[in-house]
């Protein structure tokens, strides 16, 4: 089988679905994780959210029995200061490092800001002419911004990166708010599958109902909307994808074309681009995915680890 080379880049205290994206990757026999990079997701729920995902890391770690098998590199603790600054971290070194480990292709799965990619760029301009894509869930959707889906999370914690990423020449898989947010469970289904698959699968219930309770109450239901990143690099020909010329984004996270942005697109010393060059690339666009098949996928890995406590070889 070959194994795709993956390193998952979380914002796993943010809510409670990086959890089961986490999890899902972890028991894939198909990828081989090369690291887990912590990451921030700014100051509006906590004051120390770098951290604070690093200890949901190492508890979901503890929990698989993984400890010490994966490679954990704290990312960056706050988002890009502008297009030009790096924020160096354990976590943008691991990305360079492994790009140039082999001429193999390397994934980088973001679910939340893109500030480790875009530090590891403005670090080590050459990273973009390595094998690396850039799976990020994230962003507007395409053809017009929705009301409701202004001001995207993940973007909003770190516009800086997002440009810097779109800017560049590697190669971007965007999963956006309209498709990632279709991936939901409910309760119910939450009961039955995933909570009788031992410690872990109560861990993983009971969280999410009860981060629902403080968020969200009177839901019933959840979206696990990273584990989309997951699922594309296992299966990337069980999404409908669409090219679309690589936008740039403004401070109130709204897309805008390379050639109407007020500001050139030429930021670090290297960097080989201009705004010309962008606006003739593409991001490649998920406009929807095969659910059942992500979902089944989470829900048998969890009953055959919590049965067998089977997981990858590393």
């Amino acid at each position: 089988m070959t194994r795709h080379r993956l390193i998952i880049n979380t914002d796993a205290k943010n809510e409670a679905d990086d959890q089961f994206a986490i999890v899902q990757g972890l028991l894939s026999d198909s990828l081989d994780i090369r690291g887990i990079i912590p990451a921030h997701f700014g100051d509006r729920r906590t004051s120390n959210s770098r951290q604070d995902s690093r200890e949901e890391v190492d508890l979901l770690l503890a929990y698989l029995g993984m400890n010490g098998d994966i490679v954990v590199a704290n990312g960056a603790d706050a988002a890009l200061p502008d297009e030009r600054t790096p924020r160096p971290s354990a976590g943008s070194r691991l990305i360079i490092d492994e790009a140039f480990a082999t001429d193999e292709r390397l994934y980088v799965a973001f679910l939340g800001p893109l500030t480790d990619m875009a530090s590891a760029i403005l670090e080590e301009p050459t990273l973009q002419d390595r094998d690396v894509v850039v799976v990020w869930i994230g962003g507007p959707p395409y053809g017009g911004t929705v009301p409701e889906y202004s001001h995207e999370f993940n973007l909003s914690n770190d516009v800086h990166a997002a440009n810097v990423v779109f800017a560049s020449s590697l190669m971007i898989w965007q999963i956006p708010i309209n498709v990632y947010t279709m991936v939901g469970v409910g309760y119910a289904e939450l009961e039955e599958r995933v909570r009788p698959c031992g410690p872990l699968g109560e861990y993983l219930t009971q969280y999410l109902i009860d981060f629902n309770a403080e968020h969200q109450p009177g839901l019933e239901l959840r979206t696990l909307g990273d584990s989309p990143a997951i699922g594309v690099v296992m299966n990337p020909s069980g999404a409908i994808w669409r090219d679309y010329p690589r936008p740039r984004f403004t401070p109130d996270c709204r897309m805008i074309e390379p050639h109407l942005a007020s500001a050139p697109v030429l930021l670090g010393t290297g960097i080989r681009y201009l705004s010309s060059d962008v606006a003739n690339r593409t991001v490649r666009v998920c406009e929807s995915l095969d659910t059942r098949w992500l979902l089944e996928d989470m829900f048998h890995k969890l009953a055959r680890f919590a049965r067998l406590g089977e997981k990858p070889a590393r």
